[in-house]
């Protein structure tokens, strides 16, 4: 159950963030109150998965998910640039979130 706390943790801080993004700074309402209400969300889904994961491979792995997350929402639906160094980082990144799952985390 807590890695799948995590991954919905993860999910979230991709919505949060890109909807940090659409607020314009927090200048626009509904963006704002979205951005609010999944980052408390994705926070305590991620202190749930900390009760019984180690904070190292739960906080990689949660702000993993969140990187490579916001970097393909960024690139499908906010037009930013694809580049091989960015695909390349992105890459290493899921590399490490596979890496640390398999690493055995549980305690």
């Amino acid at each position: 159950m807590p890695w799948l706390y995590l991954t919905l943790a993860g999910c979230l801080e991709i919505v949060w963030a890109s909807f940090m993004k659409k607020s314009a700074g927090f200048t626009l309402l509904l963006p704002s109150i979205i951005t609010l209400v999944t980052m408390i969300a994705s926070f305590s889904l991620l202190a749930l998965a900390m009760r019984s994961l180690p904070l190292g491979t739960a906080y990689t792995v949660w702000t993993g998910i969140g990187a490579v997350g916001a970097f393909a929402v960024g690139v499908l639906w906010m037009g930013e640039a694809v580049t091989p160094l960015r695909l390349l980082a992105a890459l290493l990144i899921l590399s490490g979130i596979v890496l640390m799952k398999l690493s055995g985390g549980e305690q």
